[in-house]
This record gives structure tokens, sequence and C-alpha cells, in this order.
């Protein structure tokens, strides 16, 4: 059962204890992600998070790596649109001095110039490897199209020309604007004790900062733009994205969407897969996704072919979209589907590092937390009615596309 302390300073604690295994998932979860930066901040919290490994004014870079290493378990991080997240995992007995290094990263962080200088360059080999992946490169592409002008549509990492102007000036500001206790959920799950808890209590419940910036926040809906955009590139696929707009995260028909995307490209039994790979051998990679934010969301469909193919394999997209609009989805598709979404769901959370992820964005995003039992019979209740209409109002809408490869001009769908 997941348990919640709200510090004085405001500071939010889930936690749950899971006495049956040995290891420990910590999480600090931050409200701050390239949704909280204003264009020339872009990729600003992205940098903050590798900068927060480079040191502190009691460990090096190296110290901290050290020490989880002795500990025999592993810190990370991730920055996405919405949050910055740092974690760790460790046997249970090293809970406390893991969540130690960790307050002491995220306070004591010197952000001296010269590290800032050099991760600056890993910043820029990252964006360099995202451009030489056409599977994201085009995913950034189309939201760049989708929501063009709005931060949501920006990359998370950012751009050279606004990396290169990061400073100890810069970092500071974004930290006493987003870094404060009210944003901040502090996420456990696994075999730890009270004494834990106490220690996180100590460690981050009185804090506050001391020069907050006031920030106006970015409460703007973003507008999703319908165009194709196509960007030449010397590689031998050629790649394509589609995007519809979505639904946002507590959109009470969200889990149709869900259970729409996995019967269209979700999965290895979808109609994608099993159309434009398996039966006309068309691409190796094809698939669907959503993604659900607080003011708005996207369903997406990928895709990879030879250059040559690259019309018909669009054309057979449209062909399956349109059926589903349509004739809708059938019985056996939804019971497939929902057995599918059940099973992965569960089993995702066979880990005491997953449990503490799905608690912690609970929290930061939505402020509550529903059971298994209570997910679970969300998705049984999802009717063939339901997925039926969300494909009617999904589907119809129009949509972007955006297309990458060595000979890509006019391609539409």
């Amino acid at each position: 059962m997941v348990e919640k302390y709200t510090c004085p300073n405001g500071v939010r604690i889930v936690h749950e204890r899971l006495p049956h295994v040995r290891s420990a998932a910590i999480g600090i979860w931050v409200k701050a992600g390239s949704l909280q930066e204003d264009v020339s901040e872009a990729g600003l919290a992205h940098f903050i998070e590798h900068m927060l490994f480079k040191g502190t004014t009691q460990r090096s870079a190296k110290d901290i790596a050290e020490e989880f290493d002795l500990m025999g378990g592993d810190i990370n991080a991730f920055t996405s649109k919405e949050m910055t997240c740092y974690f760790t995992t460790v046997l249970g007995h090293h809970a406390k001095r893991a969540v130690t290094v960790l307050a002491d990263m995220f306070f004591n962080s010197t952000f001296d110039p010269d590290e800032i200088e050099k991760e600056k360059m890993v910043i820029y080999e990252e964006i360099a490897s995202v451009e030489d992946t056409p599977e994201e490169d085009i995913d950034e592409s189309l939201w760049s199209a989708m929501f063009t002008g709005h931060p949501i549509g920006r990359p998370v990492g950012g751009r050279e020309e606004t990396i290169r102007t990061f400073n100890y000036a810069k970092i500071q500001k974004f930290l006493n604007a987003h870094y404060i206790p009210e944003n901040i959920v502090i996420s456990i799950a696994g075999n730890y004790d009270e004494e834990l808890l106490q220690t996180v209590i100590q460690l981050f419940g009185s804090y506050d900062v001391e020069e907050r910036m006031q920030v106006q926040a970015n409460s703007e809906c973003p507008l999703f733009h319908s165009t194709s955009i196509s960007k030449m590139k010397d590689i031998e696929q050629a790649h394509f994205c589609i995007g519809f707009p979505g639904l946002t995260i507590r959109d009470p028909h969200l889990h149709d969407l869900i259970l729409l995307d996995s019967i269209i490209g979700g999965t290895m039994s979808s109609r994608l897969f099993q159309e434009i790979r398996e039966e006309r051998g068309l691409a190796y990679s094809v698939y669907s996704y959503y993604s659900a934010y607080e003011s708005t969301g996207a369903f997406v469909i990928y895709g990879g072919t030879s250059p040559e193919r690259l019309q018909e394999a669009m054309k057979t997209v449209e062909d399956i979209l349109r059926a589903i609009a349509v004739e809708g989805v059938t019985d056996r598709e939804l019971f497939n589907a929902k057995e599918q979404l059940k099973g992965s769901f569960l089993l995702g959370l066979e880990s005491t590092e997953a449990i503490m992820h799905r608690n912690g964005k609970q929290e930061l995003i939505l402020e509550d937390h529903k059971s298994i039992d209570e997910v679970v019979s969300l998705i049984d209740a999802v009717t063939v009615e339901n997925v039926n209409a969300m494909a009617r109002k999904l589907l119809e809408k129009d949509k972007a596309i955006a297309i990458l490869g060595p000979q890509v001009n006019g391609t539409n769908l």
C-alpha cells in the first residue's frame, strides 16, 4: 500500500514497503522538464540533470560513482517534457547511505565552470547521437511540427545554440524557480525501515530556496498543427511518422486510447505489425505509441522502409486506419488488447524500481494513487463501443506527417 507524508516545507514523500524483497529504490522527482523552460533555456533542465553528477562540495564525480559501486547498486537520472528524476536502487541496508549521497548531489552540487564547459561537449555528442538515429530524429521532427512554437514540441536535450549560453547564473536561476519544495516528491519502494523515512524527512523536509524566482506557469494549451514536413538525409531507409492530437493524462477516456493503440500498432499482433511487416514485408520496424501530458497528448505511428516502397507503406497505414475508423475493432481484438495491457502492467511492477517510478510519477503529476485492482477494473470496463468511438474521434482528425530519408520530397499520405 502506498503511504504519503507531506513535510512542513511541502516536500511530499510517497513510500511503499515490500518486506519480501532485498532492494530499495529511491527517487527524487522534480516538476521541472522542458515544458518549464523558456526559449533561451531550451535544454537547461536536461543539462542540470547531467551537472548533478559532476561533483559536490564533499564529493567528486568519481567519488559519487565509487560510492554507488561499493554499495553494489546503481544511480541514474532522466529528464522528460514534464519532469526530472534522480534515482537509485540498492540493497535495503544501504538505503540510508544512498539517499544521503543523493541529497548531497541535490543540495551541494558545485556547478564548477570548467565542468559546465566540459559537459556542454558531452551534450553536443548526445544531440549528435540522436541525429544519427533516424527513428529518434524523425520523432523529434514530428513533435516540432505538431506543436510548433510551444515548449512541448522542443527536444528535451535542447539545441547547441542555447546550450552554448548556459552558465552558473542561468543554472541557479532555473533551480530557484523550479527546484522548490512544493515541486519535489521523494518516492521509496522496497525493503526499508522507519530510520530511512526519518533520514529523508531530515534531509529534505525543512529546506527552502533562498532567492525564489517568480515564474509564470505556462498554462497555454498547446495548439496542434496539421502539417507535413520532410528532411533529406543520406541514409539507406526512408522513415515516416504520422501524428494525431491525443488526450491529456487526466482524460477519463485515456484507457480507450491505450487499448486502441495496442490494437493499431502497440503489439506484435497489432494490425500495423501484421499487415505491414508480416503480410507485406514492407518494414522491419513499424509501431504506434501514445503520449499523455497534463495539457495535451499525441498518438503517433512510426515506420521505416526502403525509399522505393515508402508510398506503398504509408498508403497501407492509411488503409488500416480508415478501416478501423469506419468498421471498428473486433471483440477478439479488444479482449487480446486487454489481456496484453493487464499483463504488461502487472509484470512491469515486479521490481522495486518500477514501483518507485510509478508512485513517484503518479504523485508528482496526478497526486493520486490508484491501486492495482482499480487500474485493472478500468481496463476491464472499456467496451468495443468505447474503443470504436475513440477511433472515430481520433483518426478522423487532421494529422501531422514527418518524413526522413534520401529521396522523400513530394511524398504525401
